[in-house]
């Protein structure tokens, strides 16, 4: 039996809408990273879907107040700050203009529902929580108040409407806060897969893609590397990237000895940046905190694995013993590297991790993101539209579900535009049941006929791959 199966979250359902973008940067902003960088592969997409998007950011020195890229189109107006002044002024004259709003939040929210009608469907997209960071990076009054907007101040103004985490780390952080709405994962794309690996360099090689600010710690990472290296000969570290901890970074290698083993390539294009990281044995991360870990998967689609700690974000993107290691202590990270190095100097090692770490990236496209994201404006349209407590449609537990379609039955009636459908090679059709428990999704199959679905619950990987786990035995991905 062959049928289509249902389009339940095509970009092209939201053709001829007009889609409002808040986010603090543009990707043309000198210090945008990967949450401009997530907003603009899917707004990209929606544009080529016939969907209209507009932009409201802040104006980066030498900008121009309003700019088209890739079909976007975009208006600046403020600085760091005052980019949310601005933005409230423009939202009050915008007098029905959008059809919907994704409102991102990096550490301030836009609080766009307090200068738009009710009715109009607002999403708002977290990529992680800024909590410690607040503490860390400003005084005691400042911080108190992000850590207010962030938490309190955004659960009153935003209520019920949906959020959108990019991964489980940050929707549990959300919870943590106490945000009772739908919370939605969408994860991170990536760029298509290399046709091959490249061939690894003969020394072993470290390489990390990253920004050089604090968050990161890469002075943990050098000290660390500095351990390893006193038992791996040969070791190097690539440095591909640039920022405001450089000079600082650079200081620190020399004084640790490692100036002939630390090459810092400051950024590079794309070419020469996969060059250096398909050569590489092991990316590392040694972030505090990651809402996902972008640099980690694009590792990953050249087959190469990631060592890092075990902390939000981080610990989503790396498969534990089969994409990367991941360890608890910090100290612990240098003599790890050189266990890791040595088990991957063995002939033939490589074949199985790099494959894993291949398939892995393969589930992570800008094209399922935009899916997804589109699936979020939806349903969230719809509850605008009709009412109710959204709550009482959606949970944190999603279901896989498999089972082979009866005659006539029609699948799309138990589908909601969050959920995820595949076919396998016998044509069994794969549910992945977004915010339903086993019972619901059961309920929800024995509606349209099917007698015995097989059921488990989606645990985190699983949820992250989406149809592209579906066919593998369950410990095969969540570990379960």
């Amino acid at each position: 039996m062959t049928f289509v199966l249902p389009d339940l979250n095509s970009p092209a359902k939201l053709a001829g809408k007009h889609v409002l973008v808040l986010n603090w940067r543009d990707i043309r902003h000198s210090l945008a990273g990967g949450a401009e960088q997530y907003m603009h592969q899917i707004s990209r997409r929606w544009v080529d879907s016939g969907v209209k998007v507009t932009w409201f950011t802040a104006r980066d020195a030498g900008q121009s107040p309003e700019d088209a890229i890739d079909g976007i189109r975009i208006l600046r107006a403020g600085g760091a700050l005052s980019i949310y002044a601005k933005t409230a002024r423009r939202l009050l004259r915008s007098a029905g203009q959008f059809d919907a709003v994704v409102d991102c939040q990096n550490g301030i929210p836009f609080f766009s529902p307090l200068f738009l009608p009710k009715d109009v469907p607002i999403i708002q997209l977290v990529h992680h929580v800024h909590q410690e960071q607040f503490r860390s990076r400003f005084s005691p009054p400042l911080a108190a108040v992000g850590r207010f907007l962030e938490g309190t101040g955004a659960k009153r103004v935003y209520g019920q409407r949906s959020m959108v985490a990019v991964s489980p780390s940050t929707r549990l952080e959300l919870r943590k806060l106490g945000f009772g709405s739908p919370i939605h994962v969408v994860p991170n794309g990536t760029n298509d897969l290399p046709r091959t690996v490249a061939l690894r360099a003969a020394e072993p090689t470290v390489a990390v893609v990253s920004r050089l600010v604090p968050h990161k710690r890469l002075d943990l990472l050098l000290g660390q590397f500095a351990i390893a290296a006193r038992t791996v000969p040969k070791l190097k570290l690539d440095i591909v990237g640039d920022g405001p901890e450089r000079g600082r970074l650079q200081q620190i290698a020399m004084d640790l000895g490692l100036d002939h083993a630390v090459t810092f390539h400051g950024y590079q294009p794309d070419g020469v940046r996969d060059e250096l990281l398909g050569r590489a044995w092991l990316t590392a991360s040694t972030s505090a905190s990651e809402g996902w870990g972008c640099s980690v998967v694009e590792a990953a689609a050249w087959g190469v694995p990631c060592l890092a700690l075990r902390v939000p974000g981080i610990r989503d993107s790396v498969v534990d013993g089969r994409t990367g290691w991941l360890v608890d202590n910090p100290g612990d990270i240098g003599r790890t590297m050189a266990q890791v190095i040595a088990m991957l100097s063995r002939p033939g090692s490589f074949t199985d991790i790099a494959a894993d770490c291949r398939e892995w990236a393969r589930c992570f496209t800008w094209e399922r993101s935009t899916r997804l994201l589109t699936g979020v404006l939806l349903e969230e349209g719809k509850l605008r539209r009709n009412g109710g407590d959204p709550r009482a449609c959606h949970s944190d537990l999603s279901t896989l579900v498999r089972f082979e379609l009866p005659h006539g039955a029609s699948l799309a009636s138990i589908l909601r535009p969050t959920d995820e459908v595949a076919l396998s090679d016998d044509g069994r059709v794969a549910i992945l049941m977004k915010g339903r428990d086993e019972f619901e999704a059961f309920a929800a199959a024995q509606s349209i006929g099917v007698a015995n679905p097989e059921l488990r619950h989606a645990g985190r990987n699983t949820l992250l791959a989406g149809p592209e786990s579906l066919f593998v035995p369950a410990d095969a991905i969540d570990g379960q």
